[in-house]
């Protein structure tokens, strides 16, 4: 899992909340990293797999192929989201 987000952006609290419950709730700590899209790296990512709403919830498989994708708000559903963390 892969979240791409502005950390400066009035949704960065509703993002850095959904995943701290998330970790709390699946116990998927290690499966989510957050992303800024203010790093080169970010404004890459979200060049590559053509993101254009933020935030923006990727699950990746292992090769890094783009498994579903959520952009923008609202954020998703923690259990949609879930699936896709224990299911890769």
């Amino acid at each position: 899992m892969l979240i791409l987000y502005r950390p400066e952006s009035e949704h960065a609290t509703e993002v850095e909340t959904f995943v701290r419950d998330f970790q709390r709730r699946y116990d998927a700590g290690k499966r989510i990293e957050l992303q800024s899209l203010s790093t080169r790296e970010g404004a890459a990512t979200a060049n590559i797999y053509d993101i254009t709403a933020y935030p923006a919830i990727m699950a990746l498989a292992d090769d890094g192929r783009p498994l579903n994708m959520w952009q923008g708000m609202p954020l998703p559903l923690m259990d949609e989201v879930a699936g896709y963390s224990y299911g890769n």
